[in-house]
């Protein structure tokens, strides 16, 4: 059965996207009162009644956008409709009908779409009657709502469903093989990669700075593969944030990086690594998160130093981040993108590897034949006796040894590097566990390993 699509439009401020978040269940676009912060098109799958749609929240038609990207939202929204199986026009009702609410109502006239005529900001049965006004507007009755309070959000699905096409989804859409978020300070290339990966003008692509402002899930299917492709706002340092907008880009950005499988951090070629990048590589090292290196618009800057010369110079800036792959990319001429889809792909399964305990201990034994724990507090030895793998992504080797706390850091960090040379983690982050223990077991191989909670799908 198809998925249809349902697109949210309407003039700017009438509360579109606390309609989308109100549809949705949770909150997904960002809502400010400044006009103009929803710009790409923002997409999600909605459940009613155990059938299902795809919901998109568009940007306000009809908006001078102070960054002059008028025209490229407006395409969103045409590239919105002309998709839909349904509008939801919202207009605000204390306001009444306003110019731009005829434009819009002129608009979807022409398109020839079904539309639901959404009169949003009735937070009370009051408002109510004050929907008779819309009527003019062309589009059918009214249905007054409230999406701040979600007041009649049930009566608006319902008549979403009786207005979609009978064979409309009734099985929740395959969740997605992989996650990829795409991070990076602004102009970096992030949303011009992510369209050349999708084939088609999914994201605005501007000289602007700060064009993306909230994070855009866009769902691919390559090779008989689905991937959700997370698209950022750039990162700015925190003094020059301005505004909620910005502030709930940045953590946004942050949470994007939460919940991917694999990060891909764009570095542009041009600049030299800023305080933004080490930002977020410091966080990513914290996070545990499999991370490439994307270098973009190299086609521009490659006459400035050979790859490995470059690479050698990420590997001092990027601190923590010596394991992390480079891709070498133009997004914008689509060179080497498919590729870094690969790199991910690869990210994603070593993040995802079990060894067996008996290749652990080979690892360790190599590790402390060339080069010894170092004693601890008073002098007392470190011995280790034998090491498991107790989870994936990341992959989390539990250590036991006669004394956990004698283990210093630098020697973790050796054996993490020691284990990247012999298993097959060598891309990815590890987590160590030191635990105690009286003494080996008698046979390691019959101690019991932890399985991991989450099944790794297959890449």
């Amino acid at each position: 059965m198809s998925l249809s699509l349902v697109a949210i439009v309407g003039r700017p401020n009438v509360g579109k996207s606390s309609l989308f978040n109100a549809l949705a269940g949770r909150r997904i676009a960002i809502v400010d009162p400044t006009a103009g912060v929803t710009r790409d098109r923002v997409s999600t799958f909605v459940e009613h009644e155990g059938r299902y749609f795809e919901l998109v929240d568009t940007g306000g038609m009809g908006i001078e956008d102070v960054d002059r990207l008028t025209a490229e939202i407006e395409e969103q929204i045409a590239l919105a409709i002309g998709e839909a199986a349904l509008v939801l026009a919202v207009v605000d009702i204390r306001e009444g009908v306003q110019p731009l609410d005829k434009l819009v109502a002129e608009k979807l006239r022409r398109s020839g779409k079904p539309v639901i005529l959404v009169a949003n900001k009735a937070d009370t049965p009051r408002v109510d009657v004050e929907a008779g006004a819309l009527y003019s507007l062309g589009l059918g009755e009214p249905l007054a709502v409230s999406a701040t309070h979600r007041r009649n959000r049930d009566a608006l699905l319902a008549r979403i469903l009786a207005a979609l096409p009978a064979d409309s989804a009734a099985e929740r859409p395959p969740e997605a093989d992989m996650k990829i978020a795409i991070v990076g300070k602004r102009n970096a290339g992030k949303s011009t990669f992510i369209n050349s990966l999708a084939g088609e003008p999914r994201v605005i692509v501007s000289e602007v700075p700060g064009t993306t402002r909230d994070s855009v899930d866009i769902r691919i299917e390559k090779d008989g593969l689905v991937y959700v492709v997370i698209d950022t706002a750039g990162v700015r340092k925190r003094q020059q944030v301005k505004g909620d907008i910005e502030f709930y880009s940045r953590v946004r950005a942050e949470e994007a990086i939460r919940r991917a499988d694999v990060t891909l951090l764009m570095i542009d070629a041009l600049l030299p690594v800023s305080m933004v990048d080490k930002h977020l590589g410091r966080y990513l090292v914290e996070a545990r998160k499999p991370v490439a290196l994307v270098v973009n618009k190299w086609d521009l800057a490659k006459t400035r130093a050979a790859t490995g010369e470059f690479a050698d110079y990420l590997t001092r800036e990027l601190v923590g981040l010596e394991y992390a792959p480079i891709a070498f990319i133009s997004a914008l001429e689509s060179r080497n993108v498919e590729q870094t889809l690969d790199v991910a792909r690869s990210l994603f399964k070593q993040s995802h590897t079990r060894v067996a305990t008996a290749e652990i201990n080979r690892a360790i034994e190599e590790a402390v034949q060339r080069y010894k724990p170092p004693a601890g507090r008073g002098g007392k030895l470190v011995r280790i006796y034998y090491g498991t793998q107790v989870g994936v992504d990341p992959p989390t080797i539990a250590l036991f040894v006669n004394s956990p706390q004698n283990v210093s850091e630098g020697y973790a960090r050796y054996l993490a590097n020691r284990f990247r040379d012999r298993l097959p983690f060598a891309e990815v982050p590890m987590r160590l566990l030191f635990r105690q223990s009286g003494g080996p077991p008698p046979d390691a191989e019959e101690q019991p390993k932890k399985a991991a909670r989450r099944r790794p799908k297959r890449i």
